[in-house]
C-alpha cells in the first residue's frame, strides 16, 4: 500500500507538469545513470583553472621581449656594423631591383633610343609639326596606343596635379596664379602646341623652370595619360583662343526703297 501511494504521488506530479531536471526522462540526461557526476566536477574546474593560468603566464612572458628596442637599421642613419659606416646598402653589382628593368627608353624617359643597338618602340601616334630642332632627343609619338580610358584617366590626374597652376583649360591661369604665384606656361601657345610629347614627359619627370619634378607623385603610365589629355585640351582650345571677327556693317543687305521686305 505504501509503495502504491508513493507511485500515485509521482504520477500526480507528472500530471501537474512538473519534471525535475535531474529526472531520468529529462532530454539532457538521456542515457546517463542517475548517480553520475555532473559535467563540471571539481576536478574539471581545477584542470581548467590550471590551464588558464599556464596560458596567461606564457602570453605575458612572450610580450616582454623588448621588440621595440631590437637592433635594426634605419634609412640614412650611420652604422658601425659595415665598413663604410652606412646602414643603407648599395645594390649588388650586376643586379637590377625588381620593377626597375626599364629597357623601354621611350616609355620611361620620353627620350629617343641613344644607340641603334638598343630596343626601340614603334611609334603609334605621330604629332604633326613637332619642333625637332628645339627638342632633338624627345620622342614625338606616344609609346602605346591612346584610348578613351587613357584620356579620362589623364583628365583626373591633370585636375589633381596640374590644374592648380596651368588652369582647367591649360591657359596657365590656375588658382595659385590668381593668388599671386608666377604665371605658368600656357599649353595653347604655339611653342608648346608644336612641342613633342617627349618634352612634356621630361618636364613632368624632372621639372622645368619653377615647376618641380613629379616623378615621385605621378607614375609613368599616368604621366602619359596626362600628356594625352593635354593634347585633347589643345585641340579643344584651338578655335577659342582667337575670337572670330565680327561681321562688317557693309555686309548687311541694304533696304530697298518702297515695297515690303
Amino acid at each position: 500500500m505504501r509503495l502504491k501511494s508513493m507511485m500515485s504521488k509521482s504520477e500526480k506530479k507528472d500530471q501537474s507538469g512538473y519534471k525535475s531536471p535531474h529526472s531520468k526522462g529529462s532530454p539532457q540526461f538521456q542515457g546517463v545513470p542517475w548517480n553520475a557526476a555532473p559535467p563540471w566536477s571539481a576536478a574539471t574546474c581545477r584542470r581548467f583553472g590550471l590551464l588558464s593560468l599556464l596560458l596567461l603566464v606564457v602570453v605575458s612572458t612572450a610580450c616582454r621581449q623588448d621588440m621595440q628596442d631590437q637592433p635594426k637599421m634605419k634609412p640614412f642613419r650611420s652604422s658601425t656594423f659595415f665598413g663604410d659606416g652606412l646602414s643603407s646598402r648599395q645594390p649588388i653589382q650586376g643586379t637590377v631591383p625588381r620593377g626597375f628593368l626599364r629597357t623601354d627608353t621611350a616609355l620611361y624617359t620620353g627620350k629617343k633610343t641613344p644607340s641603334a643597338g638598343a630596343q626601340q618602340t614603334q611609334p603609334t601616334q605621330p604629332i604633326a609639326g613637332a619642333q625637332a630642332n628645339a627638342y632633338p632627343d624627345a620622342v614625338d609619338t606616344f609609346p602605346f596606343p591612346i584610348t578613351k580610358e587613357n584620356v579620362e584617366r589623364g583628365r583626373e590626374r591633370y585636375e589633381i596635379f596640374c590644374s592648380v597652376c596651368h588652369g582647367l583649360t591649360g591657359n596657365g591661369d590656375g588658382m595659385i596664379v590668381r593668388r599671386g604665384f608666377r604665371r605658368a606656361a600656357s599649353f595653347n601657345d604655339d611653342r608648346l602646341r608644336q612641342a613633342p610629347v617627349g618634352h612634356y614627359f621630361d618636364a613632368i619627370t624632372n621639372g622645368w623652370g619653377a615647376m618641380p619634378a613629379y616623378n615621385a607623385q605621378i607614375p609613368v603610365q599616368d604621366r602619359w595619360a596626362i600628356i594625352a589629355y593635354i593634347r585633347a585640351l589643345q585641340l579643344s582650345q584651338k578655335n577659342t583662343t582667337t575670337p572670330a571677327p565680327s561681321p562688317s556693317p557693309a555686309a548687311s543687305p541694304a533696304a530697298t526703297p518702297g515695297g515690303r521686305q
